[in-house]
């Protein structure tokens, strides 16, 4: 045999013993349509980032994506379904820092290991969150909104539909020294309509969330809770700017699969979220839209990144003072 012809073979065998051990349905996959699972209320932006992946990967998967809404329980109950979910890469979830990095240290019970039973395909985005009150509120400023806070101990409320605002609320009121009432809600909309009219105080959320009330004249922004302004409202101050140098929270995306799922299929989807994030129409519409800052990763660095996150996102729970529910 022509010895250079020897070598082509003998280079291309790992590739070909690599695919006799991949499971035939690796090899294969997708053969019919795969469910993302969003474990937040439509309308919340973990939702308008997830449709959006959802559309462009299912152009290069070459199978439907269909998004189902699974909320409740701060993320958890659409979490733990993907986590339970068969490992076969037909069931992914877009997890967020409350499902992947700060349930642990908020709650007493998390019906699932937030890195033993979940593996990650990539980071996807991150977004600040921005302080917002009803827009005919009597607190113009962020002192204004700390100062009657302090003269009325749990005199002021705030809405949570996720552990980031949650998180985020009781931040600031540890670092203010002051105390606040938490109204949980089911979902992030529910939340902005109460806030509009009148029922609670304040919300900390996602720029996706709060920013079209605030273009629609609804809420006004009393800060940005990254050491960065925004570029859809840069005459908003940072809160590290207003009295509070340390407060510096975001919010980010990931996605992941359930554990055990084979690592040709992780490789499938990783390519499928690149193709989606290669998307011009997508590229505006999350960061010109909402002001989202994509996160291209491999599975490796999402991991990485994630571990590091939950450290942060513990470190912040315990600091707040934020006793486990």
């Amino acid at each position: 045999m022509n010895p250079f012809r020897r070598r082509q073979i003998l280079a291309g065998l790992p590739a070909v013993t690599a695919l006799a051990a991949m499971p035939a349905g690796a090899q294969a996959y997708p053969t019919r349509p795969v469910r993302a699972v969003v474990p937040f209320a439509a309308g919340s932006a973990t939702d308008t980032l997830g449709r959006l992946f959802a559309e462009r990967m299912q152009e290069n998967l070459g199978q439907p994506v269909v998004v189902e809404n699974r909320a409740g329980a701060s993320g958890m109950i659409g979490a733990e379904a993907v986590a339970r979910a068969t490992p076969d890469g037909y069931t992914f979830l877009f997890g967020t820092n409350s499902t992947q990095a700060a349930a642990t240290a908020l709650f007493r019970s998390v019906p699932y290991d937030m890195e033993r039973d979940f593996a990650p395909v990539s980071t996807l985005a991150s977004i600040p969150l921005l302080v917002a009150v009803a827009a005919n509120s009597p607190y113009q400023t962020l002192q204004d909104l700390i100062a009657a806070a302090r003269a009325r101990p749990e005199g002021i409320s705030f809405a949570s539909a996720s552990s980031s605002q949650q998180v985020a609320a009781e931040m600031l009121a540890s670092m203010a020294g002051v105390r606040m009432l938490n109204v949980p809600y089911r979902s992030s909309p529910n939340a902005v309509q109460d806030l509009m009219a009148g029922r609670v105080d304040l919300f900390i959320a996602d720029q996706a969330v709060i920013l079209p009330q605030v273009r629609g004249g609804g809420l006004r922004v009393l800060g940005i809770t990254t050491r960065t302004r925004s570029a859809q409202l840069p005459d908003v101050a940072p809160v590290a700017e207003q009295g509070l140098p340390d407060y510096e929270l975001f919010a980010w995306f990931a996605l992941m699969v359930p554990a055990a799922t084979p690592a040709p299929i992780i490789a499938r989807l990783n390519q499928a979220v690149r193709h989606a994030m290669d998307d011009a129409t997508l590229r505006t519409r999350l960061s010109d839209g909402f002001g989202m800052a994509l996160l291209p990763s491999t599975p490796e660095e999402a991991a990485a990144f994630i571990r590091a996150e939950t450290q942060k996102w513990g470190d912040a729970i315990r600091a707040a003072g934020i006793q486990p529910q």
